[in-house]
């Protein structure tokens, strides 16, 4: 069998935001947000995957979103590419969702809580080992937190989740290795088969059923992934060969520059050496 691989976002949204997916998104949920407790009994999914409205959409991202127990709505975004001001758009789409509850004139006390579940391809945070962050709103100097926990960020870095076939214990787990490795099986692993929606999510992205229309939406989501990924890669070793000559400084310089046209200062900074101030300046200029 050859699995569609969960990480691009068409796929993602194929596998766990359609209709009939209600269940999958469920297990995966209660495996993610609430260490595998079966805390949601039931969701609705407000905008469920539908092929024509995806078709031809090369440079946008296809979000999953629901509304859980508690009144909650969880947004769900697979993030391949660690593109410049994603992290705010993150953002912005969480407090959009939690201000958009209310019409004219409504109370306040009926806003309900809103998650932003985001699933990373890379690493985020450098200086935290965990696999699942969560974050929310604190006092800066004394962590207090904030009265109400109405809007939650929680990411998801794939690359730091490091277990085998082997080792997989807890439902979070499965989940994990299920974004991470199905792509790179040919049969459902025994262990995985116990969790009935997991072994529905290994059916789903199963591209034997899939339509052809699917597979060619597919196919052009990870080609343009794939060209983006090149041109970050390809600027890098241009950056490289071109600072050869001129050392090491003036090397991390050029890099930086290439970089700026892609990733936002933090991540430039990360990645080149440079300091933040640094980077801010060569985007000034």
């Amino acid at each position: 069998m050859i699995f569609i691989n969960p990480k691009t976002d068409f796929a993602f949204k194929k596998i766990f935001g359609s209709e009939k997916s209600k269940d999958i998104l469920i297990s995966f949920l209660n495996g993610i947000l609430y260490d595998g407790n079966p805390t949601i009994k039931d969701l609705e999914i407000l905008n469920p995957y539908l092929v024509p409205k995806v078709r031809g959409l090369k440079d946008t991202y296809l979000d999953v979103k629901a509304k859980i127990t508690g009144k909650k709505t969880v947004i769900i975004e697979m993030q391949v590419l660690n593109l410049e001001g994603f992290e705010k758009r993150i953002l912005y789409n969480a407090a959009k969702s939690y201000s958009t509850q209310l019409d004219s004139g409504e109370d306040y006390t009926l806003l309900n809580p809103v998650i932003a579940l985001t699933i990373t391809d890379f690493e985020m945070f450098s200086g935290l080992d965990k696999v699942i962050s969560r974050f929310l709103l604190k006092e800066k100097e004394y962590l207090i937190d904030y009265p109400i926990y109405d809007i939650e960020l929680i990411f998801v870095e794939l690359p730091k989740f490091q277990k085998e076939i082997s080792e997989l214990v807890t439902l979070t787990d499965k989940w994990l290795y299920f974004l991470k490795s199905a792509n790179d099986l040919d049969s459902v692993p025994e262990i995985m088969e116990e969790v009935p929606e997991i072994n529905k999510a290994f059916v789903v992205a199963n591209q034997a059923n899939l339509t052809r229309e699917e597979i060619e939406n597919l196919e052009a989501r990870q080609i343009y992934i794939y060209d983006q990924k090149n041109s970050i890669k390809r600027a890098k070793n241009q950056a490289i060969e071109e600072g050869k000559q001129i050392g090491i400084r003036e090397t991390q310089i050029e890099i930086a520059k290439k970089l700026l046209e892609f990733l936002d200062v933090e991540i430039v900074s990360k990645n080149t050496g440079l300091s933040l101030e640094e980077v801010k300046h060569l985007r000034e200029q």
